[in-house]
């Protein structure tokens, strides 16, 4: 298993499954995590609690390290006026972005790979690294 070091990185998540049959505790946290439906994407600076937060609903969403162009493109669809490297350089604060999240997003074009396997056995689903990038791009 591939150990993710995400401590104090800007990370995108995207909720992939849906709501039935999700347990409480869980659902609780994708509410915290403000991921509420399908296909909606929350942008973080991960913490112990955020870390802890999308181990525990790992099986319900796809999170990595955003890129700089694929932030720029999520906060121009938001109509946001500062850029992605104002956040990545701490000029802009995160609170700055709440507002406007969660983004909503299409499903991908030519769709998931899985939607009920982990991103290691060959689906879309857990910690992806850099590849929530590409994931990201095919949705807005």
């Amino acid at each position: 298993m591939v150990k993710n070091n995400l401590q104090n990185k800007i990370v995108a998540v995207v909720r992939i499954r849906g709501r039935v049959n999700v347990r409480g505790d869980i659902a609780e946290t994708l509410d915290r995590l403000r991921l509420k439906r399908v296909n909606n994407c929350t942008i973080l600076r991960v913490s112990d609690s955020y870390k802890g937060m999308l181990n525990m609903c790992s099986n319900y969403v796809a999170y990595g390290e955003v890129a700089p162009e694929t932030l720029d493109r999520l906060l121009e669809r938001s109509d946001l006026k500062f850029k992605a490297s104002e956040i990545l350089d701490g000029k802009q604060d995160m609170a700055a972005i709440k507002e406007s999240m969660p983004f909503k997003l299409h499903p991908p074009r030519h769709g998931f790979k899985s939607t009920k396997l982990n991103f290691n056995q060959g689906g879309s689903l857990g910690y992806m690294g850099p590849e929530i990038n590409k994931l990201i791009n095919r949705m807005v």
